[in-house]
């Protein structure tokens, strides 16, 4: 409304003060004496069964308040609460004592205190009105206006319950649920028994947190053009972040009575790369271990970069470190492993795997040699192929084969992709080869006469409740295969940690585990 204002009127920004006391003045005498009491009594028609019901209902239709309920409303109530917003501003202006601050500063503050008032969240200390007991009929509480919300006959007012008192529609509970929701806010708060502990990807992914953006997290994320101009905020935040921020929780659903729970360990993808930030990094890692094995939380899963082998050994820094914990440090790599696998046609012969030394190649590697299958594994390390290797049984060993170049995958037509190749690399590959991929970023999508997968995933089971967001680029109750490997870990109980080297033996037991609980493979579900 501020914007449109000066847009009208060009020439306010050049001949308007920037700050007039008067009209400052003005502005709440008219919101006390004009405002309030307008959208008071409107506010009481539109409770009427008719206006309820052909339009106000649509405001009073979000099960449970939030900041964005203030303004989930039709367009004649957009049309009224304009009046409302407003009279003070106009009024101000035709007595000739209008600002630049009082455009801004009304608005801004008009929209805090509606958002405010439905955000379902106590902020406000009861001890305030206990000390200034006349203040509770001048300035209204997220308490106060849920109670209009649960018994929509009571507490009517814009900001000032003064009028609802003048009205006598004041919810005698009012008081005593504020001080109630305020002593009791952090009170048997539930211990999560599940959580995935990720990491930001990069800047643009941070705006599709859910509660940044709920409409944005509720899809798939990709790169919005609305998206951009904030970019430099959110640089700045991710600077903060850095410089002073602990793990923080991002969203959470239920599933089976269980309470599982997102947490994010503030730093971004490029971040896991600067040699002198893995120190930092790590200890944000231990501490969030720390906290979930006080809170008494069973499964925590380390998602992606969090598990990396060069930075923890894939979690066995943080279990060496700590060995009595009760909490179980899961990596996931098990069930990635076996998404992969599975997705595999079960009449391929050979396949071209890069990344083959890294834990989920060597994984990948060993399973398919035991299956006869032949693995091209692409590393210049000897050694290190040597050592993988030398852990297949002895009549298998010779399905595992070195190769140091792309051209040695010129007629294969399975590529396993765990480490990132450029379009000229992906030129090496026959015609009608797919790419299985377990490299992130995905690797682009180059070649129109081949086929590429997507990272390993599943589908969480068809009775999770509450998951309102997506995770990163996966549709709503998909997630990655490393936080599915976590939620079985804690559906089947497993006292046992998950960290280091991924057993091989263990791949089917795994994947039978997740068919069992529900979870399915999103290849099978397309």
């Amino acid at each position: 409304m501020a914007f449109s204002v000066l847009y009208i009127f060009p020439t306010f920004d050049q001949t308007l003060p920037l700050w007039n006391k008067k009209g400052i003045t003005a502005a709440i005498v008219l919101h006390v004496a004009i405002s309030e009491p307008l959208f008071y009594s409107t506010h009481k028609c539109f409770h009427g069964n008719y206006l309820f019901t052909h339009y106000h209902s649509l405001h009073h239709s979000s099960a449970v308040p939030q900041a964005y309920t203030a303004g989930h409303a039709t367009f004649l109530e957009h049309l009224l609460l304009t009046v409302v917003i407003g009279v003070p501003i106009v009024g101000s202006f035709l007595i000739g004592h209008g600002s630049l601050i009082l455009i801004y500063a009304y608005v801004l503050i008009f929209d805090f205190l509606r958002c405010l008032g439905h955000s379902n969240v106590e902020i406000v200390p009861f001890q305030i009105f206990d000390t200034i007991p006349f203040l509770r009929y001048i300035l209204y509480t997220p308490t106060y206006h849920s109670l209009h919300h649960a018994e929509m006959g009571t507490n009517y007012c814009l900001f000032m319950p003064l009028f609802d008192a003048l009205g006598n529609t004041l919810n005698s509970k009012s008081w005593e649920m504020h001080r109630k929701n305020w002593l009791d806010s952090g009170k048997n708060r539930r211990a999560p028994d599940f959580v995935f502990l990720a990491h930001g990807v990069d800047l643009s992914s941070a705006l599709h947190a859910p509660f940044l953006n709920r409409s944005a997290a509720a899809l798939p994320y990709y790169t919005r053009i609305y998206f951009l101009p904030f970019l430099p905020v959110t640089f700045m935040v991710m600077l903060l972040m850095w410089a002073k921020s602990k793990t923080f929780l991002h969203s959470f659903y239920n599933l089976r009575g269980r309470l599982h729970q997102t947490w994010v360990v503030p730093r971004f993808g490029f971040q896991y790369f600067l040699p002198f930030a893995a120190k930092g990094i790590n200890k944000r890692i231990e501490e969030a271990i720390l906290r979930a094995n006080r809170l008494g939380v069973k499964v925590i899963s380390l998602a992606a970069l969090n598990k990396n082998e060069a930075l923890n050994g894939g979690g066995t820094l943080f279990v060496n470190k700590h060995p009595n914990l009760r909490v179980r440090v899961v990596h996931g790599n098990t069930l990635t492993a076996a998404v992969i696998l599975n997705d595999i046609p079960k009449d391929v012969s050979e396949v071209f795997l890069t990344g083959a030394t890294s834990k989920l190649g060597r994984a990948i590697a060993l399973y398919l040699c035991r299956k006869k299958v032949r693995v091209l594994m692409l590393t210049l390390s000897t050694e290190r192929f040597r050592k993988i290797q030398a852990e297949a049984p002895a009549d298998c060993q010779k399905y595992l084969v070195q190769v140091t170049k792309y051209q040695a995958a010129q007629n294969c037509k399975t590529w396993i992709v765990g480490k990132w190749i450029t379009p000229r690399e992906q030129n090496f590959a026959p015609s009608g080869t797919h790419f299985h991929q377990f490299v992130v970023p995905p690797v682009l999508q180059f070649r129109r006469d081949c086929t590429y997968g997507d990272l390993a995933a599943m589908k969480l089971p068809e009775d999770v409740e509450g998951l309102g967001c997506c995770e990163y680029t996966m549709e709503r109750g998909v997630v990655h295969a490393c936080h599915a490997g976590g939620v079985v870990h804690a559906l089947e109980g497993w006292s046992h940690h998950e960290v280091g080297a991924i057993d091989v033996d263990r791949i089917d037991l795994v994947w039978k585990a997740a068919l069992k609980h529900g979870l399915k493979p999103v290849s099978s579900i397309r």
